[in-house]
């Protein structure tokens, strides 16, 4: 069986009565997530990947929102954002000043 450049062997494993493998040896962690792929040969191919909400996919999906939101992020990273009080402000903060 032909390698795909840049795999290297890791272990040997069995899968159980239920089809499972346990890749822990492949450097697997606990609640870590992979899409799998197959090909005719029957090679099955892990590829990390990390779910995020459909509510956030719009920034992954818009280019120009992404790049303000980076750019945004970097400000604040150097110190150069300020907080607006009418988006931070604390409700219960409002109540008490009446």
């Amino acid at each position: 069986m032909a390698m795909l450049d840049d795999f290297r062997p890791v272990a040997e494993v069995t899968a159980d009565e239920r089809g499972r493998v346990a890749i822990g040896k492949a450097g697997a962690t606990k609640d870590d997530r992979y899409a799998v792929s197959t090909n005719a040969d029957g090679a099955i191919l892990l590829t990390p990947l990390v779910s995020i909400p459909k509510r956030e996919l719009l920034v992954w999906e818009n280019d120009e929102l992404r790049a303000s939101l980076f750019r945004g992020l970097a400000d604040a990273a150097e110190g150069n954002a300020r907080a607006l009080s009418w988006v931070t402000a604390d409700d219960d903060e409002d109540a008490e000043d009446e």
